[in-house]
């Protein structure tokens, strides 16, 4: 393992890179978002690959970031990355009910979800920033 590394941060640091940039690609094309997850609710083999990488990544997050209660990024790290593999195996189980949870949860409240979004990629950028 890479002793003196602090992985929880580079991780929170990639996390806040992937939602700030998905944040302003929404906010570039509005409707984006509710396209693409009707577009899996369609595509069954979209869907699997979909679960797949989800559930991968969350599970290679959740491995790698240490579990220390007195550090609450390596907590939240760590929720991430657990949840991160429910939503991938909810996904694979159930994906056409899931995403359609999903598209009506954003409805017409795009804006309102990538401003949230963009709000906490800053905020883990920074944090991770000032960690490393």
């Amino acid at each position: 393992m890479a002793d003196g590394i602090d992985i929880p941060a580079w991780i929170a640091l990639f996390i806040g890179l992937y939602s700030a940039s998905a944040a302003i690609g929404e906010l570039r094309h509005p409707g984006g978002w509710v396209g693409m997850v009707a577009h899996f609710e369609r595509d069954l083999g979209l869907r699997f690959l979909t679960g797949i990488v989800c559930l991968g990544l969350g599970a290679a997050i959740y491995l790698v970031s240490p579990w220390r209660p007195g550090d609450w990024l390596a907590v939240l790290v760590t929720v991430i990355g657990g949840g991160m593999v429910v939503e991938g195996a909810l996904i694979l189980a159930f994906g056409d009910n899931f995403l359609a949870f999903a598209r009506r949860l954003m409805g017409a409240a795009n804006r309102l979800w990538a401003g949230l979004s963009l709000l906490l990629g800053a905020a883990l950028i920074v944090v991770a920033l000032l960690r490393l």
